[in-house]
C-alpha cells in the first residue's frame, strides 16, 4: 500500500473557498492571533485542495477558475512547524509556502465556516496516522531485515546416499507404505486368514462325480448312487466244483494213493 501511494499523488481534502492574509512577524513564542491579520482586508482568495505523495502532504492554494497554482505548502509533520492553529480562533491557521527556489514564508489561512477548518484538520491528521502505521508495520515486518542467501554457490553439490536410504525402507522394525487409496486415503490390510471385501464364501465340498459324468450344478446337488458291489459267488458251487474235479479222475486218485482195497 505504501509503495502504491509513492507511485501517484492521493487527494485527501477539497475546500472550495479559503482566504489568505499578511501574517506580521511574531514579537514572541506566545503564538499567532488572527486578531492582528486585519480580517476584513484578505490578499488573496481561492480554493484550498490538500494532496498527498508517499509521507507528505502539500496544502496547495489554487485558484477557483484555472486551477493555477498560487502557493504551496508541504508538511513533513503534524501537527508542526509547516501548519500552526492561531491561539484567539479554530478558523485559522498559519501555514509555511515553499517556492521552487526554496524559499519560505508564513501566511495566515482562513475559513468562513467551522466544519471546513475542522475537515481541514482532520484531513492532515487521519494522513500522517497512515504515515505512523506504515512505519510500525515495517519495523514488524520480517522481509524487511536482512535475508538468508540458501542458494547453491557456483561448484557447490550435494551427496545424497540412496543405497543406505532404501536398506534402511526395507530393514526390520519399518512398517512398509500401505497402498493409498482414491481420495488419497490408506487401505488397511485385510486380517490374517479373513476374506476380502466383496469376495464370494468358498463353496461346500460337494458329492464324488463318477467317471464320464459331466460336470454341471445339477449333478453336484444329487447324490450320487454308490457303484454296485460284485456278487460272491454260492457256497454250493464251490463244492460242486470240489466234487467234479475229485469224481473226474476217480482211478487217478486212486493209483496215486497206494492203499490196497480189501
Amino acid at each position: 500500500m505504501a509503495a502504491e501511494r509513492e507511485d501517484y499523488e492521493a487527494v485527501l481534502c477539497v475546500k472550495p473557498a479559503v482566504l489568505v492574509y499578511r501574517v506580521p512577524p511574531r514579537a514572541s513564542n506566545r503564538g499567532y492571533r488572527a486578531a492582528e491579520w486585519q480580517l476584513d482586508q484578505p490578499a488573496w482568495s481561492g480554493r484550498l485542495r490538500i494532496t498527498a505523495r508517499g509521507s507528505t502532504a502539500f496544502i496547495r492554494l489554487e485558484d477557483k477558475t484555472s486551477g493555477e497554482l498560487f502557493a504551496q505548502a508541504p508538511v513533513e509533520q503534524f501537527p508542526g512547524i509547516a501548519v500552526e492553529s492561531v491561539t484567539d480562533s479554530s478558523r485559522y491557521f498559519v501555514i509555511r509556502v515553499e517556492d521552487e527556489n526554496g524559499r519560505r514564508a508564513f501566511i495566515g489561512v482562513g475559513f468562513m465556516d467551522r466544519g471546513d477548518a475542522f475537515d481541514f484538520n482532520v484531513a492532515l491528521q487521519d494522513h500522517f496516522k497512515w504515515v505512523k502505521q506504515q512505519s510500525e508495520l515495517a519495523r514488524q515486518d520480517p522481509d524487511q531485515g536482512p535475508k538468508l542467501d540458501l542458494g547453491f554457490k557456483e561448484g557447490q553439490t550435494i551427496k545424497l546416499n540412496i543405497a543406505n536410504m532404501k536398506k534402511k525402507e526395507g530393514a526390520p522394525g519399518n512398517p512398509r507404505p500401505r497402498p493409498a487409496g482414491p481420495g488419497g486415503l490408506t487401505l488397511l490390510p485385510p486380517p490374517p486368514g479373513g476374506r476380502g471385501c466383496g469376495e464370494r464364501p468358498p463353496c461346500p465340498p460337494g458329492p464324488a462325480r463318477l467317471p464320464g459324468t459331466p460336470i454341471t450344478d445339477s449333478v453336484l446337488s444329487w447324490p450320487q448312487p454308490s457303484a454296485p458291489a460284485a456278487p460272491a459267488a454260492p457256497a454250493a458251487d464251490a463244492w460242486g466244483d470240489f466234487a467234479k474235479a475229485s469224481g473226474s479222475t476217480p482211478n487217478q486218485t486212486q493209483g496215486n494213493t497206494g492203499w490196497v482195497q480189501f
